[in-house]
């Protein structure tokens, strides 16, 4: 009787180990390359029914940003929050990297920018503490451009690129 009890509880906490370690190797090829080539890592928490993930990977992919994302940034996507018939999508483990770091109830897109030692020194939280996702007004392309020029080395003239793409694509 015990014994039927105990094995659901086992496959359980052994799935949840495994799914981790799927998450933890993408984190971990990302740091290696981010110390390889002096650059932080970006991790973007995505949905396939997601509009405004969509719009920050066409914003981020934009000819005009992604060189300069790309020079400064290890770009990670992590899906997560899929529907039922999609969950096969979702990143294995991701979940629990985004509730770790308060993106559970924020909204998606939801990112978090890690320095090479895994220190998190950026998310879509920005200044104003509230998730600007993917940003579309003037306000949030402000925070966004704060939150890039504290994490990177993007100098004046390419975050105002990076803004007027941001704001001219919504």
């Amino acid at each position: 009787m015990k014994l039927k009890l105990l094995l659901p509880l086992l496959f359980l906490i052994t799935a949840n180990i495994q799914a981790q370690k799927t998450t933890d190797i993408i984190l971990d090829e990302a740091y290696e390359q981010a110390k390889l080539e002096d650059k932080n890592v970006l991790v973007i928490f995505k949905a396939s029914w997601c509009k405004w993930c969509k719009n920050l990977e066409e914003n981020l992919n934009n000819e005009k940003v992604k060189s300069l994302m790309d020079a400064n940034y290890i770009t990670i996507h992590l899906t997560v929050n899929e529907s039922k018939d999609n969950r096969h999508l979702e990143t294995p483990g991701a979940h629990l990297l985004l509730d770790k770091y308060m993106g559970k109830k924020a909204g998606l897109p939801f990112w978090l920018i890690f320095d090479q030692n895994r220190g998190l020194i950026g998310n879509s939280y920005g200044k104003r503490g509230k998730n600007m996702g993917s940003p579309s007004n003037a306000k949030e392309i402000e925070d966004f451009k704060i939150v890039l020029k504290e994490t990177s080395k993007l100098t004046e003239e390419e975050l105002a690129l990076i803004g007027d793409v941001f704001l001219n694509n919504n």
